[in-house]
C-alpha cells in the first residue's frame, strides 16, 4: 500500500529572498537535522540572465533502523537525489527528491515548494507532499514502512524550525531585507547594494524590495489568509487543535478528495468548487475512525448522503417542537464546562419516556434529538470564537434520579437504541464528556442494553457517580465551575431545564395518528427516490406539463457507475410503466417508458444535450419548457468504464454499503415542476432544503442559464 503525506500551508512572515537565504544555509550539512549527514553537488546550472538556478545534489542520510535490519540490507546509509529549481523571476523554489538507494525495492518521492503568499508579497508559503511505496524488502516490508513513516514525520516540523533558526541567524548578522531579482537591462539603473549574505545568493541580480523590517511583519494590518482550497498550519492549530503531521495530512487529503468530487459549473461555464463540509466536521469523522482514511471517508459519505436524503441540514429551520414537549422533555443547554464546552443537562430520571413516545412518536422524538445535536455544533463554533481555542464537542450532564423499571419499557428502549444508532453514525466525536450522576441500582440493567450500541471512543468519556459521590473533590466541581452547578444538584445556579414529569394520557396519539403525521419519517420516508440502471435498461420518469414556459427542476446523485442524463419531449403517450423482467428483483426500481418502436425525432425529441454524469457527482439543474405535453427524464448507462485520475477510491467504493453489487448503476433523484412566474434561477425551490451540504458548509453553489442549467458537484 502506498503511504502518502500532504502538509498544510506553512507561512513564514519573511520575504521569499530572506527565506531562500536561510534555506541555502542548510547545505552542505545541517546539524539541526541529525539524520542529514551531508550533501554533494552533482550539477549546478544558472541561466544567462540569472533568473533560473537549477542545482542537483546527492544527499546522505543516516536511518535510525535496527542494526540487524541494516546488516540484512547491506547498507549503513541511504542516499537521495534532490533537484532544486529556483526561479528568482517568479519567486518560487521547487524541490524534487527521490531515493537512489533500493530504488528497485522502495520508491520514495517528495515534492516541496516555496512561493510568495498570494495576499502578501513579503511573506512566503511552504508546502510539502510525499509518497512511500515499499514493493519488497527482504520480508521486512511492514517494519521498514513503520520506521520510514516515524522518521519522516519526526523531521517534518523540524524543517520549519531549521528555516526559522537560520532566519534568526541572518537577522543577527544584520540582514533584514534582501533585494529582488531584476532583468540585466535594468540593473545599470539601480544603485548597487552591499549586503552580507550567503555565497549562493547572487545579489548583483537582485534589486531592493520595499523597505520593511522582516522581524515585524505587517504592523496593524489584518493577516492575509490562504486560498479556500488549502489549509494553513496556524489556522489548524487555532481552530482545530494540535494535530500530528500525519493527522494534518489525513485531514488535508480527505478535504481535497471532497473538493475534487464536488465541483460545479458557474454561469460562465467555468469550474468552481462547491462548498464542502466544515473542517471541524471532517475532522470528527477522522477521529471517530482513528484517522483511517478509508473508514473515515466511507462513514462521512454515508452521513452526507443521509443528511441530504432526509433534509437534516435544515432541521433547525423547519423543526418546531410541540408546546408540551418543551414542558415534558427534561433537557436543555446550561452555560459551559471548565474547558469551554457547551453544557447540556438531561434529567432522564424525571422524563416519562413512555409518555413521550406515545404522544410524539419515535420519528418526532428523533427529530428533536437531532435538532439538539445541530444546536450543539453551532454552540461549539460560537465558543471557539469566544474562548479563542478549538472547541469541537460538548459535555452532557445526565441526572438519573427517579430512574426505575418504567424507563425500561420495551418500545421506549427500542426508540432510545435507534436514536443512539443514528447519532453515533452521524455526529461522531461531538460528545466530549458524559457525566452521569445519582445512578440508581437499575442503571446497570439499562447500561447493559445500550452499551453495545456505543463505540469504545465514546464509552471512555463516560463518568458515572452513584448516590452523592458527585459532590465535593473528584465530583462535578472538577469539570464544572461551582457557580453554575444546578440547584437541583446542590448548587447555587438556578437551572431553567424543564423538570419533566408524567405526560398526560390525553396527549397520547393513536398509531393511526402517528402514521398520518405530516413530518417526513427519517427512517421510512424521503422526498428522494432511488433507481437502478442497467446496460440496455435505462430508468425513465414522465412529467406532464400543462402550460409552456414551466420549469422542470431536478436534483440527483450518482451513487454508483457512470450515467448519461437525457430529457425528451414526447409526442406520444407512454404505455403503463413497464419493468424489464431481467431487472425486476425485490428492491430494484427500474422503469422504461420509451418504446423500442419509437423513432427519435419523430415520436419524441431531445430538448437538452446529453449530460455525462460520473460516480459521486451531485447534479442540480432545470429546463424551461417551450411546449406543453409529456417530458421524459432518462438515466442511461454510458458503457464507459470510469478511470479516475486520483489515487483515492471512487465514490462507488466509498458508498459500497449503499449499493448492491449486482446493480450496474444507482441514482437517487428528486424532481419538481415550477410555474415560470415563480422561478428565480436554477433550483429555486430546492436551494433552501435539498442542495449540497448546506449548513455543514455554511453555503451552497447554484447556477442558472436562460433556457436550462445544471450544477454538477464532483
Amino acid at each position: 500500500m502506498v503511504q502518502k503525506y500532504q502538509s498544510p500551508v506553512r507561512v513564514y512572515k519573511y520575504s521569499f529572498e530572506m527565506v531562500m537565504a536561510a534555506y541555502e544555509k542548510r547545505f552542505p550539512t545541517c546539524p539541526q537535522i541529525p539524520v542529514f549527514l551531508g550533501s554533494e553537488v552533482l550539477s549546478d546550472v544558472t541561466s544567462e540572465d540569472g533568473s533560473l538556478h537549477v542545482i542537483e545534489r546527492s544527499c546522505k542520510l543516516n536511518v535510525d533502523a535496527p542494526r540487524l535490519l541494516k546488516k540484512i540490507a547491506g547498507v549503513e546509509y541511504v542516499y537521495f537525489i534532490q533537484k532544486n529549481t529556483l526561479n528568482w523571476k517568479d519567486r518560487t523554489l521547487l524541490i524534487e527528491a527521490h531515493n537512489e538507494t533500493f530504488a528497485s525495492r522502495v520508491t520514495v518521492i517528495e515534492t516541496c515548494s516555496y512561493s510568495v503568499h498570494p495576499e502578501n508579497e513579503d511573506w512566503t508559503c511552504f508546502e510539502q507532499s510525499a509518497s512511500l511505496d515499499i514493493k519488497s524488502f527482504f520480508g521486512f516490508e511492514n517494519t521498514v514502512e513503520k520506521i520510514a513513516m516515524k522518521q519522516y514525520t519526526a523531521n517534518i516540523k523540524r524543517g520549519k524550525e531549521v528555516i526559522e533558526y537560520y532566519l534568526n541567524e541572518l537577522i543577527a548578522e544584520g540582514i533584514t531585507e534582501i533585494p529582488r531579482w531584476v532583468p540585466p537591462e535594468k540593473r545599470a539603473l539601480i544603485k548597487p547594494v552591499t549586503l552580507p549574505c550567503t555565497p549562493r545568493l547572487d545579489l548583483d541580480s537582485l534589486t531592493q524590495s520595499s523597505t520593511k523590517d522582516a522581524t515585524s511583519g505587517l504592523s496593524g494590518a489584518a493577516e492575509p489568509t490562504t486560498p479556500d482550497d488549502k489549509l494553513d498550519a496556524d489556522y489548524i492549530e487555532r481552530y482545530l487543535g494540535q494535530l500530528t503531521p500525519m493527522q494534518e495530512s489525513c485531514l488535508i487529503q480527505l478535504r481535497q478528495w471532497l473538493q475534487e468530487t464536488h465541483k460545479g459549473k458557474s454561469e460562465a461555464g467555468e469550474w468552481k468548487a462547491e462548498k464542502i463540509p466544515k473542517d471541524e466536521h471532517i475532522l470528527r469523522f477522522l477521529r471517530a475512525r482513528d484517522f483511517n482514511m478509508d473508514k473515515a471517508r466511507e462513514m462521512l459519505c454515508q452521513s452526507l448522503t443521509w443528511r441530504k436524503q432526509y433534509q437534516v441540514d435544515y432541521i433547525l429551520e423547519t423543526w418546531r417542537p410541540p408546546a408540551f414537549l418543551e414542558e415534558y422533555y427534561a433537557g436543555g443547554w446550561h452555560f459551559h464546562d471548565r474547558n469551554g464546552r457547551p453544557l447540556y443537562i438531561l434529567r432522564l430520571g424525571q422524563m416519562d419516556t413512555k409518555g413521550l413516545v406515545k404522544a410524539l412518536g419515535e420519528e418526532a422524538l428523533l427529530r428533536h434529538v437531532l435538532s439538539i445535536n445541530e444546536e450543539g455544533q453551532k454552540r461549539c463554533e460560537e465558543n471557539t470564537k469566544i474562548f479563542g481555542r478549538p472547541i469541537t464537542s460538548w459535555t452532557c450532564l445526565v441526572d438519573l434520579e427517579g430512574l426505575n423499571m418504567r424507563h425500561l419499557w420495551r418500545p421506549g428502549v427500542k426508540a432510545l437504541l435507534r436514536i443512539i444508532e443514528v447519532v453515533e453514525a452521524n455526529y461522531p466525536e461531538t460528545l466530549g464528556r458524559l457525566l452521569i450522576v445519582r445512578a440508581p441500582r437499575v442503571f446497570p440493567v439499562l447500561w447493559t442494553l445500550v452499551s453495545p450500541f456505543i463505540n469504545d471512543n465514546t464509552r471512555q468519556k463516560f463518568l458515572v457517580y452513584s448516590g452523592n459521590n458527585y459532590q465535593g473533590v473528584g465530583g462535578l466541581v472538577d469539570y464544572i465551575d461551582k457557580e453554575i452547578i444546578p440547584d437541583f444538584l446542590g448548587g447555587d445556579c438556578l437551572c431553567n431545564v424543564p423538570e419533566g414529569g408524567l405526560v398526560p394520557k390525553s396527549l397520547y396519539q393513536t398509531e393511526e395518528d402517528l402514521e398520518n403525521s405530516d413530518h417526513i419519517k427519517l427512517w421510512t420516508e424521503t422526498i428522494y427516490q432511488s433507481a437502478h440502471v442497467f446496460k440496455g435498461a435505462p430508468h425513465e420518469i414522465v412529467i406532464e406539463i400543462l402550460e409552456g414556459s414551466s420549469v422542470i427542476t431536478w436534483d440527483f446523485d450518482i451513487l454508483k457507475g457512470d450515467l448519461v442524463f437525457n430529457i425528451f419531449h414526447s409526442k406520444r403517450s407512454p404505455q403503463t410503466a413497464k419493468k424489464d423482467p431481467a431487472t425486476s428483483a425485490p428492491g430494484v426500481n427500474n422503469v422504461q417508458l420509451i418504446e423500442r418502436s419509437w423513432v427519435l425525432g419523430v415520436d419524441y425529441s431531445m430538448v437538452e444535450s446529453p449530460l455525462m454524469c460520473r460516480e459521486g457527482e451531485s447534479i442540480q439543474g432545470s429546463h424551461i419548457t417551450r411546449w406543453p405535453g409529456l417530458y421524459i427524464l432518462q438515466w442511461k448507462v454510458t458503457g464507459h468504464v470510469s478511470n479516475s485520475g486520483t489515487a483515492l477510491p471512487r465514490v462507488d467504493d466509498v458508498l459500497a454499503s449503499l449499493q448492491v453489487s449486482s446493480h450496474k448503476c444507482k441514482v437517487m433523484y428528486y424532481t419538481e415542476v415550477l410555474a415560470s412566474e415563480d422561478f428565480r434561477g436554477s433550483m429555486t425551490s430546492l436551494e433552501s432544503c435539498h442542495s449540497g451540504f448546506s449548513q455543514l458548509s455554511a453555503g451552497t453553489t447554484s447556477s442558472s442559464q436562460s433556457q436550462s442549467s445544471s450544477l454538477i458537484s464532483r
